[in-house]
């Protein structure tokens, strides 16, 4: 995971250690020594997790998909915007907010009820 580019979808290999990171800052932090410049490069597609090499001095607009999975790589990096929301309880624990009152729950019209006769032993 890339603390440098927000959403990484493919890792990069670098020529000189022949490791794989997301981005040239994590190379920098994590390596002893300089990166190699090549103009080739060696990617790994993080959704289809298959390896692909592109030539960065032909690099085209048709070049920013992966070529087995059709997967967009090169993202626009948005930085966040401000906005009001309303603020709940964590929904996986509490659903009550998202609960339509219009719906309501179903009359129960007869004494034998359908829904708990296969519970019931007799």
């Amino acid at each position: 995971m890339c603390k440098h580019v927000l959403n990484a979808q493919v890792a990069i290999r670098s020529p000189c250690c022949r490791k794989w990171f997301d981005c040239a800052q994590c190379h920098h932090e994590t390596a002893d020594h300089p990166l190699l410049q090549s103009f080739e490069m060696i990617f790994v597609c993080k959704k289809c997790k298959k390896a692909f090499r592109k030539d960065s001095r032909e690099f085209e607009d048709s070049d920013e998909y992966c070529p087995h999975c059709d997967n967009h790589f090169v993202l626009d990096a948005l930085t966040p915007k401000a906005s009001l929301q309303v603020e709940g309880e964590d929904v996986r624990k509490d659903a009550r907010m998202l609960r339509d009152e219009r719906v309501r729950a179903e009359d129960l019209r007869t004494i034998f009820d359908v829904k708990e006769a296969p519970d019931k032993l007799g």
